[in-house]
């Protein structure tokens, strides 16, 4: 009996255990939310809008230009965006320069890109820029008429001819006959010989030549072989870019006047490169980045171009490459 009674209240509290536990349990039911994933419809994304761009540099033989325009297309392509005008060459004629802007405004660009040969001449594009509504970005060298550009970036010119004229005053503190050779119709150039005239004013330099080349290479080298004739003791050659520099360099092999000091505005590779030889006449480079300039160019047009807050007026640092620092550089590419 007891044996019964025993049995009877072990199942009674196993059943009563059983339904506490399956109280417990919380069985889902088909199509309850958490076992069907909402799926949240994706916002569209709002299209990027995009431009058309144009490009002109005063010589596209110069591979400081080169440089600038392939870092612009890269960075404009890279968003998406169009440019056109960097395959036209314009020969060093504001002219050509000229019809050529209006070419790439007859094809719609929104904004163009602009160096001019000549930074006074160039004044009927900027009028008919102007008029197109297409944003002007000034780079490299500025044009005479500043108030038809929306912005400029450029180096500074100025310290680089500061940076040179320090250098020479250096190497030679009892002074000595300079040649500048020169390109008054970028304003760039002018303002890197006048850095550099301002640094070496009475410091017993005299200027004996000086030449305007049209910042041209072959121009350089008929210059300087000239030069030299009249000037075989003649201490060093200032030259406005790297391009006049190899000109004067190649002049100064060819006359056998190894005794010249040859000076350059650009850090290009080639000047590079002959800083790494120990017979070079050429001791220095003002150094500056086309490829950061182009970047830079780049962002600020898009911010003109979006509405958005951008400087009117940018200078890129300038630094001065010599022999004893050139290896910090590298000679096969532009810094």
């Amino acid at each position: 009996m007891y044996k019964n009674k025993k049995m009877k209240t072990t199942i009674f509290l196993l059943l009563l255990l059983s339904a506490f536990l399956f109280a417990g349990c919380h069985k889902k039911q088909v199509g309850a939310e958490e076992d069907n994933a909402v799926v949240k419809e994706e916002e569209p994304q709002e299209e990027k809008e995009t431009y058309k761009f144009g490009f002109s540099c005063i010589a596209k033989e110069n591979p400081y230009y080169v440089t600038l325009a392939d870092s612009i297309r890269e960075a404009l392509t890279e968003e998406g965006h169009t440019v056109i005008g960097i395959n036209k060459d314009t020969n060093l004629d504001p002219d050509l320069q000229i019809q050529q802007i209006q070419e790439m405004i007859d094809e719609g660009i929104d904004a163009i890109f602009l160096a001019p040969v000549d930074w006074q001449a160039i004044t009927p594009a900027l009028e008919a820029l102007k008029k197109a509504d297409v944003k002007i970005i000034n780079i490299d060298t500025q044009v005479a008429e500043m108030d038809y550009v929306d912005a400029y970036i450029g180096s500074d010119n100025k310290s680089a001819g500061v940076q040179c004229g320090e250098n020479l005053v250096q190497r030679f503190p009892d002074g000595g006959k300079i040649a500048i050779l020169e390109c008054p119709s970028m304003n760039s150039i002018n303002e890197r010989i006048s850095g550099f005239e301002e640094t070496i004013a009475g410091k017993g330099f005299e200027v004996v030549a000086r030449e305007d080349v049209a910042g041209d290479l072959t121009q350089a080298r008929e210059a300087s072989k000239k030069i030299l004739a009249e000037h075989p003791d003649i201490t060093a050659i200032m030259c406005g870019n790297d391009q006049i520099a190899v000109g004067a360099c190649v002049a100064a092999n060819e006359a056998a006047n190894k005794t010249v000091s040859i000076y350059g505005v650009d850090g290009s590779p080639e000047i590079k490169k002959e800083l790494e030889k120990n017979n070079t006449q050429v001791v220095a480079t003002a150094a500056q980045s086309p490829i950061k300039m182009g970047k830079e160019a780049v962002k600020i047009a898009l911010n003109i171009l979006n509405g958005e807050s951008f400087e009117r007026e940018t200078y890129l640092e300038t630094y001065l490459i010599t022999k004893d620092n050139v290896e910090m550089y590298g000679s096969d590419g532009w810094q």
